[in-house]
């Protein structure tokens, strides 16, 4: 299952509906060098916000919702969101 991505422009947290995504200015001085966090993302299910790393705003590393009953787990791929099939 997949769904859309989508950027803002400038940060406004009212506006930041599921499954969307807010790049951060400063990336380099947020979390560890050699993977920062780079920008803020809402949960595409939930809604719930989290800091989301370099490597997983470019697809090489998969997302977990960090919000109380949800558990969706979650990778980029270009502008899609891609859910992790139940096993």
């Amino acid at each position: 299952m997949t769904s859309d991505l989508q950027f803002l422009e400038e940060w406004i947290p009212e506006k930041m509906d599921p499954g969307t995504v807010f790049v951060l200015e400063n990336q380099a001085k947020l979390g560890h060098a050699q993977n920062p966090f780079v920008a803020v993302m809402s949960c595409p299910r939930c809604g719930t916000m989290g800091l989301i790393t370099r490597r997983q705003l470019l697809a090489q590393e998969t997302m977990i919702c960090g919000g109380e009953g949800c558990s969706a787990e979650y990778r980029l791929e270009g502008e899609n969101i891609c859910y992790r099939s139940p096993q």
